[in-house]
């Protein structure tokens, strides 16, 4: 705990995106929406104490489309400034702000990152960080004549008027925005998801059942390979069950576990992706003891669907990067400190608007 009472917590988690296995700058982020990983839960046990966070709505995250940890290399000359307004900038920043508060409560605003800085400061970076990466999607759309049609104008158009119909007169006060402002902001966020969708069409994402498979398992691990042969043979014998005996071994019940291909060493991934389910594998030696697995499911269909799409979007996010790296670092953008430092989390006690993306996402899947 800090002298305030914020509790200390690491700046390993990024708001509504990963950035896995990028090329190039490794504090740079890629504009591509990566949703929570179905099979791999992560416990929240306090405000912004979790080891990383993949919220679950994923359309109502900051970043969808366009990585709100995407740093900008550094500036060799004056960056081209970006026009959002302060009112402009509040629809995002209320939203986060609300989403995070129903979430942890506003204890999160509490919450100190491990580099000394509040959450909410936090927070305000990387939402400023995504605005200016958002007005750079929109000047590559450009460069590549990429436009919208009048048919997707309409939607964008009757999306803003929806949303905005929705607001309370405080929200709207306190925001200070517009019904227009709303459409600006759609608008753009809608060019971001276009580029990348019209940029990487023709790029080979095809991704396999076999790479893409996850699987339910249970395992333990034992001291010595004497113990783990031992009970694997009165596993093959009937009327013994894996629960019971790592239980009698080990003190506690192995929970079963969904896995995936490449997040285990490479002996127990291979024992385990060759089980049928009921199946006990050969004795595994690692570095820190001897294990068995046993396979509870050797498929799990909506797993695998939600892992395909996932590797999906990590070819897609890579290869976008290739086109937009070197354009960020040829059209650097950034919002006037002076907008800036009208932006901040006070105040706006009766705003509760948070679905400003979630939104978006029914309307347009992307």
């Amino acid at each position: 705990m800090t002298e305030s009472g914020g509790t200390i917590v690491k700046r390993s988690f990024t708001i509504g995106m990963r950035s896995d296995n990028l090329a190039g700058d490794a504090e740079r982020r890629v504009p591509i929406q990566l949703e929570r990983k179905y099979w791999m839960r992560r416990k929240i046990t306090g405000p912004g104490k979790c080891r990383k966070v993949l919220c679950a709505a994923a359309a109502s995250m900051l970043l969808m489309s366009v990585g709100c940890s995407m740093r900008t290399p550094s500036r060799q000359e004056a960056p081209e400034q970006v026009q959002y307004t302060k009112a402009q900038i509040m629809i995002v920043a209320t939203t986060e702000r609300n989403r995070y508060e129903q979430v942890y409560t506003d204890r999160i605003w509490d919450a100190v990152m491990e580099n000394g800085e509040t959450f909410e400061e936090y927070l305000l970076d990387e939402i400023r960080i995504f605005m200016e990466n958002l007005k750079t999607m929109t000047l590559l759309a450009q460069d590549r004549g990429i436009t919208l049609s009048s048919g997707e104008q309409d939607k964008i158009r009757r999306l803003a008027r929806n949303y905005y119909s929705e607001l309370s007169r405080a929200e709207i006060e306190y925001m200070g925005t517009t019904e227009e402002d709303v459409a600006v902001v759609y608008q753009d966020y809608y060019i971001a998801n276009k580029v990348v969708e019209e940029l990487t069409a023709g790029v080979d994402l095809e991704v396999s059942d076999s790479e893409a498979k996850v699987i339910t398992i249970r395992r333990v691990c034992l001291p010595d390979r004497e113990t783990a042969e031992a009970m694997r043979g009165r596993l093959l014998q009937e009327g013994s069950d894996f629960e019971t005996e790592a239980r009698s071994l080990t003190g506690s019940t192995p929970p079963e576990e969904m896995i995936g291909r490449g997040e285990e060493p490479a002996p127990l991934e291979e024992a385990a992706f060759a089980l049928a389910s009921g199946e006990i594998s050969e004795v595994i030696q690692l570095e820190d003891g001897f294990w068995l697995v046993q396979c509870v499911s050797d498929y799990e269909m909506d797993a695998t669907r939600e892992r395909k799409n996932q590797i999906y979007k990590e070819r897609k996010n890579w290869a976008f990067q290739q086109i937009y790296g070197q354009f960020q670092t040829e059209h650097k953008v950034s919002i006037p400190d002076e907008v800036w430092a009208e932006i901040s989390f006070e105040g706006g006690e009766e705003s509760e608007t948070s679905d400003f993306f979630a939104l978006y996402q029914e309307e347009f899947g992307w």
